[in-house]
This record gives C-alpha cells, structure tokens and sequence, in this order.
C-alpha cells in the first residue's frame, strides 16, 4: 500500500499551565519521604534549605503543548526528559484526584498509549495541570479530529492503491513461483 508523506507542520493548540502549588506539593511530599527513612534524616536538612530552589528551577522547566498532532511534554533539570505522543497513538487520558493531590487542589493526569510496555502502566503522566479536565478533553477531541480524518483518509486511498499494486505485485509474485517450482524440481 503506498503512502503520502504530507509535509505539514504541526500547529500548537494549547500550552498547559502547571500550577503553582505543584512546588508546596513537591517539597512537602519530598520532606515527608526524608522524614520517614533513615538516610533521609541526614538529608532533611539540605532538601530544607535547598529544595525550594531546586523546586523552582524544576517547575520553570515544565513544558507541555498540545499541537494538532502530537502531545509534547518536557521536565527535569538534571536528568531531561522530553516525550513526544502522537494524538493517534494515545488510548485513553485517565483523570485522577487522591485525598492528598486534592488537599492542594492538584490533579494527575494519566497518558496511556497503543504501544505501552506493561499492562496498567501509564505511558506518561502529568501532575498540576491548571484545568486539567479542560485539557484532558482538548486532548481526546484532537485525537478524535486526527483518527477521524487518517481513518477516513485511508479507506478512500486503500481502494485505489491497492489495485494499483495488484497490477504490480502479480507478476513478481508469479516470477517467485516459478523460482520455487525450479528449486523443488532440484530437490527432488
């Protein structure tokens, strides 16, 4: 089957906007940790006069963007990640508000994708998305848009191209047949 390469670049949709409480969640849930293990204990009071700082400089490098196509997202200062997912491949978008993520009025949002590794794992996640219901649903109404067109795009083209080829691929299918009725005969 043959397909058109369209050279078209995406268009941004959306930039999402990470609350600001993201940063009291990430130091307290941090602290919280240290306080609980041995090791962390030592290291309570550094995270205390350093992890603002880190904290900050950690939330300034959050980035997500919803463009006609793909899902962009990128976090870390140290350690970068950055992720891109096509809207075609995403399954489902699960919202989630635990006891402690809605005491600071954060939300986590749940990426899962076609080609996932392990079952019941997320794909990627997003935590403190300002109106994240809202971009949950921008999301799955573009990937709605892309899987409506490519499926509806290539039912249209699949008819023509495949009898196309057909006239193509026959003789070297009938070519090979011959090859292999010559090497039986060489074997037998």
């Amino acid at each position: 089957m043959e397909q058109k390469v369209t050279n078209r670049k995406a268009e941004q949709i959306i930039q999402a906007k990470f609350d600001p409480r993201l940063k009291t969640y990430t130091i307290a849930g941090t602290s919280l940790v240290l306080v609980l293990t041995v090791v962390g204990l030592v290291l309570l009071p550094f995270w205390l006069i350093l992890g603002r700082a880190y904290v900050n400089r950690y939330f300034d490098n959050l980035y997500c963007e919803l463009t006609t196509r793909a899902l962009h997202f990128k976090k870390g200062i140290w350690f970068q990640t950055e992720r891109t997912i096509p809207l075609d491949k995403i399954q489902d978008l699960t919202f989630k508000e635990g006891p402690v993520l809605r005491y600071f009025g954060l939300s986590y949002l749940q990426i899962e994708t076609a080609g996932q590794s392990m079952q019941g794992m997320a794909d990627m996640s997003l935590t403190g998305i300002q109106d994240a219901r809202k971009f949950r649903e921008m999301v799955l109404d573009q990937r709605d848009v892309i899987t409506d067109k490519s499926s509806t795009t290539s039912q249209s083209t699949t008819t023509v191209t495949d009898s196309a080829e057909d006239h193509q691929i026959l003789p070297l299918l009938q070519e090979i047949h011959k090859t292999l009725q010559k090497i039986e005969q060489k074997i037998n």
